[in-house]
């Protein structure tokens, strides 16, 4: 089964070598060469972080200036990656990738009901909100949570990264799991079209590290609840 995310993108090694060194790249770093500083909260009015190969927002291609907000579509392209921020909830989209961001409350622009990952993956940290993310295979309720998350058509891999989410094979309610992580002590894929009671299933560690969350984490002035090695990511991602 061809999986979602190239593991050994080039542009992804560069881009978790830099953060490794604590460094910025800037959107047009890949073409130019730059390097700024390090992460942190985005300024008032600003949505987006970083943006690597084409991203469009609404599909209409983003730069650092585009404002994303619930109720839009962020997509990249593949080979992309886009980072940012919406409201309390920072974001990474690898390439390839297609997400609904849904609105919802008392003031439907600025309040995020839930995500739809139709395709591809993301790296995601929320505190002190609940929301749905829902794929093909999945709907998972998010407590305030850490979590990294690949779609593709017949199954759905979910890393908690830290936190606690309510797992759910999306047309199998017999297939749920409560699980609650301190550091990415549990993924799964769930799977559609699995016999009841057994769409989830156990799954490697694979595809995001530490530094990404911490990179995520800063773009809200917040750091992961978890401390790990300063060059533990510096090469090939560890396994659990």
């Amino acid at each position: 089964m061809r999986r979602s995310v190239d593991a050994e993108d080039p542009r992804r090694r560069l881009l978790v070598r830099a953060l490794a060194l604590g460094l910025l790249i800037p959107a047009d770093a890949l073409s130019q060469g730059l390097l700024g500083s390090r992460p942190g909260r985005l300024p008032p009015g600003r949505s987006i972080y970083r943006i690597a190969g084409e991203a469009f927002v609404n599909d209409r291609a983003a730069d650092l200036a585009t404002p994303i907000a619930p109720g839009d579509t962020v997509r990249t392209a593949p080979g992309g990656e886009i980072a940012f921020v919406v409201g309390g909830h920072a974001m990474l989209a690898r390439g390839a990738t297609t997400l609904v961001i849904e609105r919802g409350g008392q003031d439907e622009s600025i309040v995020l009901r839930g995500l739809r990952l139709l395709s591809g993956a993301l790296l995601s940290v929320s505190r002190d909100s609940r929301y749905r993310l829902r794929t093909t295979a999945a709907t998972i309720g998010i407590r305030g949570t850490g979590f990294y998350a690949e779609a593709e058509p017949d199954r759905t891999y979910f890393c908690t990264c830290y936190g606690t989410t309510d797992v759910e094979a999306a047309a199998d309610p017999a297939s749920r799991e409560t699980i609650t992580a301190q550091h990415h002590d549990r993924p799964v894929y769930i799977v559609k079209d699995a016999p009841a009671g057994r769409g989830i299933r156990p799954a490697p560690f694979i595809n995001h590290t530490d530094k990404e969350l911490a990179l995520v984490e800063a773009l809200v002035g917040r750091e992961p609840p978890f401390l790990f090695p300063k060059d533990s990511y510096g090469g090939p991602r560890r396994r659990y």
